[in-house]
């Protein structure tokens, strides 16, 4: 079948309420030429060459173990798909990019490959995606770093959340679809902490660390970030300066991680410019078995294996940062390919460039779908089947030194830890005098 044709069939049946799976009429069961239930290891590598990112290939190529299985569907939540047949139609780009008449749901579910915003239409699909879109709390993760030799991990930072709270695109908690927040203009708020920093301070510094981000929804105000890793600085002119300090934007922090690399991108779109670059099928960890994520053995535990990796069809953007004004630093990553699953529009992975155009880092993102946590679970139990992000794994290729961002902690006792759209963070949740007293919110 045409792919163009398909594609139009596919939104047609959206729109008409169907199962909004956009990408199963693209892409095969399994790759060509690659049996159900093999395990790719590092000898036979060269099988998936194509189907991974450039920087997953260099995971695999020294143990990241994959094992292929038949792809799955992952269905979108039923209050998001109404929403998207009833308030898509009337979403546009602005001037500058921003989104205009958006209330909720996905934004843009009919894209044309020749059209010059396509990038950026995707790139706010992926932002207001189906994953979670009121709010989210996900409980006792942890950053481990590694040495390019594996093992135990030389550093470990246990963090009591992660926690967002949208006013935009809201769904199932009131107030919906929009919390104006007292004509504030936040988008979304994000928090980070409390972190335990495992080397002793001196006595007048604290071992806890904490990030307060707030988001704005105009073009022209940049993000403010409260953290006791840097000093907040903000700027509500023209040209939006950074908001950050550097440790927060671009720059590493605990380890290879950065900010905008949390759940695969989270920078601020004004500071990128997006290139579509195209679509393709390509390999990811959407239906993970292992919750907590497991460390590799194969690889000296410096990524997640061995897991269920099945074809998906994805769209490739490239986001080249901007130098944010005339005074900024310039920022550390120069450019980002982003895989973003097309029926999902969550990120499988993202490989990193530095100045000289030379691949850096690469994320691998590691997903499953279920409708609670644990067959036992009893505090977040969904009544249809949620996309929860397992581990995040943030590899130097150049050096070897490797991150893993588990969520949850594989070494804190198992519980329910990943709460969506559970009305559990409000807008007065992430305020940065939350973190002052830190032992108090880590549990």
């Amino acid at each position: 079948m045409n792919r163009a044709l398909s594609f139009t069939i596919a939104i047609t049946m959206l729109l008409a309420g169907a199962a909004p799976a956009t990408a199963a009429d693209l892409k095969p069961v399994t790759p060509a030429g690659i049996e159900s239930g093999t395990v790719i290891t590092k000898a036979n590598a060269a099988k998936v060459s194509s189907l991974v990112s450039p920087g997953n290939y260099v995971l695999v190529s020294q143990g990241m173990e994959m094992k292929i299985v038949p792809a799955r569907d992952y269905n979108w939540p039923p209050p998001f798909r109404v929403s998207t047949e009833q308030d898509s139609s009337q979403v546009r780009l602005g001037p500058h990019g921003e989104l205009t008449n958006y209330l909720a749901g996905l934004p843009f579910p009919l894209l044309d490959a020749n059209d010059p915003g396509i990038a950026q239409k995707i790139m706010w699909n992926f932002q207001f995606g189906p994953a979670y879109s009121d709010d989210l709390d996900s409980q006792d993760t942890e950053i481990q770093n590694f040495t390019p030799g594996g093992g135990n991990p030389f550093a470990a930072y246990p963090i009591g959340h992660l926690a967002v709270y949208r006013n935009l695109g809201r769904e199932e908690v009131a107030p919906t679809p929009t919390d104006y927040d007292g004509d504030t203009g936040i988008m979304e708020r994000m928090a980070l902490g409390p972190i335990i920093v495992p080397i002793e301070p001196p006595f007048w510094q604290t071992p806890w660390a904490y990030m307060v981000r707030y988001r704005y929804s105009s073009p022209r105000r940049s993000d403010i970030v409260w953290s006791d890793l840097s000093v907040p600085r903000y700027w509500y002119g023209e040209f939006p300066s950074i908001g950050n300090s550097d440790y927060l934007l671009g720059n590493a922090f605990f380890g290879n991680l950065d900010l905008d690399s949390l759940f695969g991108f989270a920078g601020r779109f004004q500071d990128f410019d997006f290139k579509f670059l195209g679509e393709k099928e390509m390999l990811a960890v959407v239906h993970a078995r292992s919750l907590p994520a497991r460390r590799c053995a194969a690889d000296g535990g410096r990524t997640i294996c061995p897991e269920d990796w099945e074809l998906r069809h994805v769209y490739v953007v490239e986001a080249d940062a901007r130098r944010p004004s005339r005074f900024a630093d310039i920022p550390a990553i120069a450019k980002r390919i982003l895989y973003i699953d097309s029926q999902g529009w969550f990120i499988t992975a993202s490989d990193q460039y530095d100045h000289d155009d030379k691949l850096w880092k690469t994320l691998a993102i590691f997903n499953t779908v279920r409708d609670r946590e644990y067959p036992d679970s009893k505090a977040a139990v969904y009544s249809f089947d949620r996309l929860f992000q397992t581990a995040l794994v943030d590899e130097d290729v150049q050096s070897g030194y490797s991150t893993i961002f588990f969520t949850p902690s594989p070494e804190r006792p198992q519980h329910d830890t990943w709460f969506i759209n559970q009305g559990i963070i409000s807008q007065r949740w992430i305020v940065p005098q939350r973190f002052t007293t830190h032992r108090e919110y880590f549990y």
